[in-house]
């Protein structure tokens, strides 16, 4: 039986009044009697406590944490009242729920259900939404996955006839140069449901063929006959002139099956990524209509049963959120959902602590995300995922499969290997109770880096005997003559030398100097390993923010409501800026995006933000310039940054407008932080813990009782609800006035 973990930052207490004694009757109330730790029955008005619920529904129990203080991370926003804003962000191993009430920021942890995501988002809202409407923010999964595993809807792809294999062609860039024997990626429709019409657009738009009625019925009787559970259709240059698509469409909705076209997913050049797109679309298509349908439906039954409204958005990848009903027609927009959450959430807390440069690193329990923030995310129009080129704006986010729960083993030659293989929540790491093989959490449990009894804030304890005896017996059954101390260091050299490379991606390999950001370390896993990470790269100083096993949600409760639009236009530019131009097909742009706002009853103002992917004439990819009369130059400029060089007198294409409309979601507003003293004068326990094979004395440190402003040396470990922050001897660290974690070399 899971255990649900509730963590609260400086929350009120009570449901009438403040400062009245809750009632002892708290059935149907999901509020604590008293604490329970030190008897008190009146529980102050802020204080930071944690709940624990069983999941057959028991009285919940509260005790205080550390005690009370004010002003530590009070936060308020402007909405209604009435209105419970929570974000929920779905994990390979935990579900992070992050949500605001009566001005406070609370947390909740529950383990995930991967069988059906929803069970543990519904299981968290029946303890948390209380006696009020809903606006939940999801940041999901689900797309993933089903690319990952290849568990979508069975496609039928309708394109331009000669066309039928292009997304089998793809390209011609091979993932390893020199490896003659790499598998491929098979496509996601195999060759006999590719359809052809005979049909032609020319490049300006001009109809020079058009598809027969009998032609397009013959179509109908061919799909309805192999009965596609989603149909794609993507001609050639229908972002050009999409009339031949959207006859296909009528005569195809005959079929039964959600029809997805390309000149509305992707309206742009390049045809391979862009029926790539639209058939990821189509893939993804009824598994997320049924999932958010039924979530949709469930939390309405669950929370929604006293008449109080339940409003449901959903995470995009672009770092914006949208409405279901949008996610799940176009569900390709959601596909890295959580992590966009995460890039969002660390840039806003770095900003805080006055850092603009900066490299997220989400460590979870399946994988690892990196992005690199210079000033602003930004995001991507030519990513891969799962293997697949998709074309719709992604958070620029590299991820591999390296997290807390990713499993050790030993290859035919003998060599460590570390995931990319999880063990995710079923069955979990050894220490959780259930996992037979050793993971990185495991090898963090050996080395001292976790203690058995802080985990979760002490309410979840790590099985280390357990730990030990199956790592034993792995060992020797491996024939491997390392100790358990020399495995689990092994482990996570390992796992960091994987991170460590995807952090070169994003930095290093695209031209920046690691040395000029700030680490920002979160995810349940991402304090245990940045230290490391930070100075193998010679990034000057980590930061751990508040909240960091649950930043990702964070980041998906204070992301606006957006929206991506964009038009191929290949117009060259041999002297002035066609403004007027310009000016035309960014109004059409904006029109669309005001009537599909509208359409979602969204009644605040809109702000556009106007992009141009520019070029040189004869260069293959482009380069995205903010519009301004000053599109020219600045392309100019960035050309010279990015590459070297530019040439100020060749001829210049302007390839595709780019538009992205944005409502701002109610602000959260950070409130001055009272100077803190810790609880009391009593000296941080020690402990051994294992640094590069050596046995340390370690202090132990409650990120709670930390005061603000003094610095403390390594080696040391900060423990906190949502993660474990290791200090190595060489690095000292110090909690600044954002609440943030600061850690810089000592030299």
């Amino acid at each position: 039986m899971h255990k649900t973990h509730w963590k609260d930052i400086e929350t009120p207490l009570g449901r009438a009044n403040e400062g009245e004694t809750p009632s002892n009757d708290t059935r149907g109330k999901g509020r604590p009697a008293g604490c329970v730790g030190c008897g008190e029955a009146r529980l102050p008005a802020k204080a930071i406590f944690n709940l624990s619920y069983s999941t057959a529904g028991s009285t919940p129990v509260a005790r205080h944490d550390v005690g009370c203080y004010p002003n530590d991370l009070q936060m308020r926003r402007d909405s209604n009242k009435n209105t419970m804003r929570i974000a929920v962000d779905t994990g390979g191993t935990f579900t992070d729920c992050v949500w605001m009430d009566r001005g406070c920021i609370r947390v909740l942890k529950v383990f995930s259900t991967p069988h059906d995501p929803s069970q543990a988002i519904l299981r968290a809202l029946e303890r948390v939404s209380g006696n009020r409407d809903l606006v939940l923010l999801h940041g999901t999964t689900v797309g993933t996955n089903t690319l990952l595993q290849r568990k979508g809807a069975r496609v039928a792809l309708v394109t331009t006839s000669g066309f039928e294999d292009a997304i089998e062609i793809g390209r011609q860039a091979r993932p390893r140069l020199y490896d003659f024997f790499f598998d491929r990626v098979e496509p996601l429709v195999p060759t006999d449901w590719r359809f052809g019409i005979e049909e032609r657009v020319d490049s300006e738009g001009r109809v020079l063929e058009s598809p027969s009625e009998g032609h397009l019925d013959d179509l109908g009787e061919q799909l309805r006959a192999i009965k596609p559970e989603a149909i794609a259709v993507s001609l050639l240059f229908s972002f050009a002139n999409p009339q031949h698509e959207r006859a296909a469409a009528a005569a195809l909705r005959c079929v039964g099956a959600p029809i997805s076209l390309s000149h509305q997913i992707l309206p742009e050049f390049r045809e391979y990524e862009r029926t790539s797109t639209v058939v990821v679309n189509a893939y993804l298509q009824p598994v997320m209509e049924r999932y958010l349908g039924n979530l949709e439906k469930r939390t309405q039954h669950s929370t929604g049963s006293a008449g109080h409204r339940v409003n449901v958005f959903v995470m995009q990848s672009s770092g914006g959120i949208t409405a279901l009903r949008s996610a799940a027609s176009e569900p390709v927009r959601t596909i890295l959902s959580g992590p966009a959450g995460g890039v969002v959430g660390a840039a806003a807390v770095a900003r805080r602590s006055g850092f603009s440069r900066v490299i997220s690193f989400d460590m979870g329990g399946t994988s690892t995300d990196v992005s690199l923030v210079y000033g602003e995310a930004h995001t991507s129009s030519q990513s891969e995922v799962a293997g697949f080129p998709v074309g719709v704006p992604i958070l620029d986010i590299h991820t591999v499969g390296a997290g807390g729960g990713s499993i050790a083993r030993f290859d035919a030659a003998g060599r460590l290997r570390v995931g990319p293989e999880s063990a995710g929540a079923e069955p979990g790491p050894i220490c959780y109770g259930k996992g037979l093989e050793p993971t990185v959490t495991d090898a963090n449990l050996l080395l001292g880096r976790l203690q058995r009894d802080r985990f979760l804030g002490g309410e979840f304890t790590l099985d280390v005997e357990r730990t030990r005896c199956l790592t034993a017996e792995w060992l020797k059954k491996n024939g491997s003559p390392l100790t358990q101390a020399q495995f689990a260091a092994g482990v996570i050299r390992v796992v960091n030398a994987t991170m460590e490379k995807a952090i070169r991606v994003v930095s290093i390999e695209r031209g920046y100097d690691t040395r000029d950001f700030t680490l920002v370390a979160f995810g349940g896993a991402g304090g245990l390993h940045a230290c490391e990470l930070a100075q193998a790269l010679g990034i000057p100083r980590v930061v751990v923010p508040v909240l960091p096993g649950a930043l990702s949600a964070f980041g998906i409760l204070v992301s606006d409501v957006v929206k991506d639009y964009s038009r191929s236009v290949l117009w060259r530019v041999t002297g002035e800026l066609p403004s007027a131009r310009l000016r035309r097909q960014f109004t059409e742009l904006e029109r669309r995006a005001t009537n599909d706002f509208r359409a979602e009853n969204w009644d605040k103002a809109i702000r556009f933000q106007k992009t141009v992917d520019v070029r040189y004439r004869g260069q293959g990819y482009e380069l995205n310039i903010p519009f301004s009369p000053q599109l020219l130059h600045a392309f100019h400029r960035e050309h010279a940054r990015r590459y070297g060089y530019s040439h100020a007198d060749r001829h210049v294409e302007l390839v595709t407008l780019r538009l992205r409309a944005i409502v701002r979601s109610p602000r959260t507003r950070l409130r001055p932080i009272a100077v803190r003293k810790p609880s009391s004068g009593a000296a941080c326990p020690r402990m051994k813990v294992s640094f590069n094979g050596r046995l340390l004395l370690t202090s132990m440190h409650d990120r709670d009782r930390m005061a603000i402003g003094e610095p403390f040396p390594g080696p040391a470990i900060v423990t906190e609800y949502s993660a474990t922050t290791v200090i190595p001897p060489e690095f000292s660290c110090h909690l600044d006035q954002a609440m943030n974690l600061v850690i810089t070399p000592r030299n």
